[in-house]
């Protein structure tokens, strides 16, 4: 598989205290990475630096690099608009617009410059249809957004990010205020997704990483510890400390 993300020696800093180290490490096409570590270890920082969400933050500064398909992100004359439409994003809380159902996903559309109602409809359709959502809110397109439980939020939200066509799905802790079914409907979605989409999943639940992941990072305090096959991360890790976090003994 051909690789899509790769990140060199990266370091970013808030103010003079680094949230990660030199960290280095490779994403190939059309699969999950999931991160893991402890809270405030530098995962969502890591994966805020992928579509550059760390730049609206004061008194920060990277070094390094970051590149996506061999071509460096932060490079001056990037396009960083554009790479925040390569790059989706879903956050740990559902955020759906205070708009229709329908209205939430034609909005990014609409942003996007595209105007023929026949093809926002059947975008709108294809993108609820694509996170299983569809046969759920049909005959409610019309309804507020904010009516939906919970899970149904998320993957609207989800859908409201594959419907302008990234590349990239960036997701920090996307099922960890959902109850278990809902959960499972994420995580399956999230395999479905990979067919057409890199992902990048931070998730404190390891039994979660195991589930969808095709490689996993380990991260402690800011560095890179290690990143394997998922398989292999399970059940052979490479560091010690790995296998005490993977096994409870901290963390």
């Amino acid at each position: 598989m051909a690789e899509k993300i790769r990140a060199d020696n990266l370091t970013f800093y808030y103010g003079n205290t680094p949230a990660i180290k030199k960290v280095s490490l490779s994403v190939k096409e059309n699969t999950v990475l999931a991160l893991i570590g402890p809270s405030g270890c530098g995962k969502s920082t890591f994966l805020r630096c992928v579509n550059r969400m760390n730049d609206i933050i004061p008194n920060t500064r990277m070094e390094g690099n970051l590149l996506i398909d061999g071509e460096s992100v932060y490079g001056a004359r990037y396009n960083v608009t554009g790479l925040r439409r390569r790059v989706g994003m879903v956050f740990q809380k559902s955020n759906p617009f205070p708009k229709s159902i329908f209205e939430n996903i034609a909005y990014g559309l609409r942003i996007n410059g595209i105007r023929d109602r026949y093809e926002i409809e059947s975008t709108v359709e294809k993108s609820l249809k694509s996170t299983a959502l569809w046969d759920e809110v049909k005959d409610r397109l019309a309804e507020s957004a904010i009516g939906l439980s919970g899970g149904q939020q998320q993957r609207l939200c989800i859908a409201r990010t594959i419907a302008v066509q990234p590349e990239v799905i960036l997701m920090d802790e996307p099922a960890s205020a959902l109850d278990p079914i809902s959960t499972q409907k994420i995580e399956e979605l999230i395999q479905d997704l990979k067919k057409n989409y890199t992902i990048i999943i931070v998730t404190h639940n390891m039994q979660q990483a195991a589930r969808v992941s095709d490689e996993t990072a380990f991260f402690y305090l800011g560095d890179l510890i290690e990143v394997n096959s998922t398989e292999k991360m399970f059940t052979r890790p490479e560091m010690e400390m790995t296998e005490n976090y993977i096994t409870g003994k901290f963390g």
